[in-house]
């Protein structure tokens, strides 16, 4: 398993005294993912959590939504470099019956930013393909103080345990309502940081995450709108801004977006009937 930060000589300037001494880095290494033996992907990644990972990944792909549908993860032996396996290729292996996507040289599967859909498209696979929709709670829908949404990032700052060592990680965590963390997990791209929490939730039966907040600790891009609705995650908070796209998709699927989440101050730009205002929102 590779380790998760490295230490790299540095020269440090500070105030024109000149020194050398060592720094710690996040690790970056890929990783491939295999289904059922095949190629199907390859990220950039923080080792560890590399099999929440991959399970989290499928979810977002809409191949994997239950526990039971998931026969195992191994790494693969065969890759190797001097005969040490660098663990950086898995395998993830399907329960018997679950239907395998198709696979070819060129992906064409509607997750990923490169695949060449246009928008509309994108929106419409992801509507169409969700397992738990998360417009379907109207009635009774997840309510969440503006005050408590609040509250989260500074939460989120303290469980970053890594991100204090190397300040160069992203995060994610899943919230309940009423501010309590459930879990948190560090990457060096943000997507796997959702795919780690999502995949750890498949694993531990706990899908669709209907009764939980997202956070992420950059911006909310279409990517990961569309990884909380594949999840059933009914709210996704960013600390930065939302993409256009990532706000169409909130819109078409009832996801309650929130982006500029900072101190007090935050901008709502879908699914508004989630959040306890107390006040009536004007303007346009």
């Amino acid at each position: 398993m590779g380790r998760v930060t490295e230490r790299r000589r540095v020269i440090r300037i500070r105030d024109g005294a000149i020194s050398a001494r060592a720094d710690t880095l996040v690790a970056e290494e890929p990783l491939e993912i295999r289904l059922n033996g095949k190629p199907l992907a390859i990220t950039m990644r923080t080792p560890g959590d590399d099999f929440a990972l991959a399970a989290g990944f499928l979810v977002s792909e809409g191949v994997l939504g239950r526990a039971d549908e998931l026969a195992n993860i191994v790494y693969c032996a065969g890759a190797t470099e001097d005969g040490v396996n660098t663990y950086n290729v898995v395998d993830v292996k399907l329960a018997p019956g679950v239907p395998v996507p198709d696979i070819t040289l060129e992906r064409n599967v509607y997750t990923t930013s490169s695949c060449g859909l246009c928008g509309k498209a994108s929106l419409d696979a992801v509507r169409t393909t969700a397992r738990w929709p998360v417009g379907d709670d109207e009635n009774n829908p997840v309510r969440i103080d503006p005050e408590t949404l609040a509250a989260l990032p500074d939460r989120l700052r303290s469980a970053q345990r890594v991100f204090d060592r190397t300040g160069g990680l992203h995060a994610a965590a899943l919230f309940t309502p009423d501010g309590r963390l459930l879990d948190v997990r560090e990457d060096v791209g943000r997507h796997n940081a959702v795919d780690k929490l999502i995949g750890r939730a498949l694993q531990q039966g706990l899908l669709p995450l209907s009764g939980a907040v997202l956070l992420v600790s950059g911006r909310a891009s279409f990517e990961l709108a569309q990884k909380a609705v594949m999840a059933g995650i009914p709210v996704l908070a960013a600390v930065s801004a939302p993409s256009s796209l990532a706000v169409d998709l909130a819109a078409e699927t009832g996801l309650t977006l929130v982006g500029f989440l900072r101190g007090a101050s935050m901008n709502v730009y879908a699914g508004e009937h989630r959040l306890a205002l107390r006040t009536a929102a004007g303007g346009t």
